[in-house]
């Protein structure tokens, strides 16, 4: 495991290397592999970049975010206001099938709810509220419910995942029952993690994914 002074500063240097980021804005936290990221940023784009970019450091197990959004008072919206500019923002993205997404906005809060077909439809609405001015975070309650109840192809996925170049598939092991996926096994960081998650819920027929990888830093 890194040392707690040395994951500290690879996070802060991958906070840098953002730059829509600020690294005077966020303070960073480093503790057996759990980071905790503070500060005052003025969109939640911002927030959610800072958390991705700590997502991609080897070591990093988890992350606290403790990020405030403060838009001051030129920026902040109505709430009716805000869930006008939502909905506009999903009619430029032909990912997001907006019959199917509702929006409630309380106190400049986002929450998604109702029934998508694929992952990437539900996170698509997702990235289309992060981008929105005056949002201040976002629920995403959207469920995955497909059409035709295909059997998921455990090689197929594992097909996927060896194809992709961060992933080390040799420790993923894949399990499928009916509409339910597993994955287990062990990689290196937050984002690796992430991103088997994302590849599973790629396939055809996926309605459930329980993602029990464990990340465990590298030797070397």
């Amino acid at each position: 495991m890194k040392k707690n002074e040395d994951l500290q500063k690879d996070v802060q240097d991958a906070i840098k290397w953002e730059p829509l980021l600020h690294a005077a804005e966020i303070g960073v936290i480093a503790q057996d592999g759990i980071v905790t990221l503070t500060g005052v940023v003025d969109s939640f784009a911002k927030k959610t970049e800072a958390e991705h970019a700590a997502k991609t450091v080897k070591g990093v197990k988890a992350i606290v975010e403790k990020i405030e959004v403060d838009y001051g008072t030129l920026g902040k919206k109505q709430d009716v206001e805000l869930a006008k500019d939502v909905v506009e923002s999903f009619k430029w993205d032909w990912a997001i099938p907006m019959d199917k997404v509702k929006v409630k906005v309380e106190k400049s809060w986002v929450t998604l709810e109702g029934e998508v077909h694929w992952n990437y439809q539900r996170e698509a609405a997702k990235k289309a509220v992060n981008s929105v001015s005056g949002v201040r975070g976002v629920t995403n309650l959207l469920q995955i419910k497909v059409e035709r109840e295909d059997a998921v192809e455990k090689k197929a996925i594992e097909n996927a995942l060896s194809r992709n170049s961060v992933l080390d598939d040799h420790f993923i092991k894949v399990k499928v029952a009916g509409n339910h996926v597993t994955l287990n096994g062990v990689v290196h960081s937050l984002f690796q993690k992430e991103e088997a998650g994302r590849i599973a819920w790629n396939a055809p027929g996926v309605w459930v994914l329980d993602n029990e990888l464990v990340i465990q830093s590298s030797k070397n």
